[in-house]
């Protein structure tokens, strides 16, 4: 989008930088305000307990499927803090320290304007006692990007797990399989054509291909899909379509046996889902139930599942530097399932992406602690 006087920026651009003004910094970065004072405490806390995963899902489902799973216990001495009007819950899975919280859908949650202005405003630290305001025209509600940028800044974690539900855009995945993607993309950032704009090399959106009868013009003209800039510790900014889940974490989920279940309290799918390594993944701001772009997806892109967030937590993950890892559950087949209704397998799919998430955990925390002992020795 651009804004009068400013320069273009993409979603992601805008979402950053409203993440670096919003938080600024670490535990020292909290605002000074008497009620922030037992949220330090808590903090400090916490993080002397020693490094944590912190593990992030998007849907009530999500949470419900790990709060009735026992796999979660948590800290007696301080089961949760409170911060940013979020609930970060504290304590392990297997033995291994973990932070989870519910992000809430979507990378950008709303965008809010009047007729004509509005501002962003962000409150600085108490060593510098202003309200200053930036950027007419944007005032955002951050959902997955914030969680995890709040994660990573406050409290002491050595990567993220991101585990919830998708629709399937590859046919040879359904109801119940888990995917570990190997790359995620954004696909809601796009260059709006002009009509009859001569196509480019990138992949394109031609409105004019869907037209019922075939042929004929389509006066909304095309989409071009466009990168992300991407900024990263210790590395100049480079400009990306594809976001790769950390190599090191990959090679170990590769290494899961994980039995999914096949039944939920309602229903029971003909065959045992399957866990599927390597595919690609896709965000974007909206729920997608159209056959058509579904297939658009698969054939442009090779994508094989679509969310609202996993772009956002990988992208948000990466520039930080620390490892990052997603496993997505099929819950519906976005568009392209048959006339009844998936809505009684969204359980399933939170509970199966649960599963393989905790072996996850589990093994990466016995990598460690195996670590830990031989270099003591």
């Amino acid at each position: 989008m651009a804004l009068s006087g400013y320069p273009e920026t993409t979603p992601l651009q805008l979402l950053l930088f409203s993440l670096l003004l919003l938080l600024a910094g670490s535990v020292a970065a909290l605002p000074a305000r008497p009620a922030m004072d037992r949220a330090r405490w808590q903090v400090d806390r916490v993080n002397r307990r020693g490094p944590s995963l912190g593990l992030v899902m998007s849907y009530v489902d999500e949470a419900t499927a790990l709060q009735a799973s026992g796999y979660f216990t948590p800290w007696r001495v301080l089961p949760f803090v409170d911060l940013y009007g979020r609930r970060y819950h504290i304590g392990g899975i297997r033995g291994v320290n973990v932070i989870y919280a519910l992000t809430g859908q979507r990378r950008v949650l709303k965008f809010e304007r009047d007729s004509f202005a509005f501002t962003f405003c962000v409150t600085l630290p108490s060593c510098l006692p202003l309200t200053t305001c930036y950027l007419p025209s944007l005032v955002f509600q951050l959902n997955a990007a914030v969680t995890v940028q709040t994660l990573i800044d406050v409290f002491s974690v050595s990567g993220i797990v991101h585990y919830g539900t998708a629709g399937s855009s590859n046919d040879s995945m359904s109801f119940g399989d888990v995917s570990v993607p190997k790359l995620v993309a954004y696909t809601g950032a796009w260059t709006w054509k002009k009509f009859k704009s001569p196509k480019e090399s990138s992949a394109e959106l031609s409105f004019g291909e869907y037209n019922i009868p075939n042929g004929g013009e389509n006066l909304l003209g095309s989409l071009k899909y466009r990168n992300e800039e991407l900024y990263s510790v210790g590395k100049p900014m480079e400009e990306v379509f594809w976001l790769p889940v950390d190599s090191a974490w990959f090679r170990i989920a590769e290494q899961l046996k994980v039995k999914l279940e096949r039944c939920n309290d309602t229903f029971c799918l003909p065959t045992t889902p399957k866990v599927v390594y390597g595919l690609k993944g896709s965000s974007a701001d909206m729920f997608l139930d159209n056959a058509e772009y579904r297939k658009f997806l698969f054939r442009e892109f090779g994508v094989s599942t679509v969310d609202e967030e996993s772009a956002a937590v990988v992208m948000t993950t990466t520039s930080a530097g620390i490892p990052v890892i997603v496993f997505r559950g099929v819950s519906d087949l976005a568009g392209g399932e048959p006339t009844w209704s998936s809505t009684s397998l969204m359980n399933l799919a939170s509970i199966n992406a649960l599963k393989v998430a905790v072996e996850f955990i589990a093994t990466v925390g016995k990598q460690k602690s195996t670590v830990c002992i031989s270099t003591k020795e």
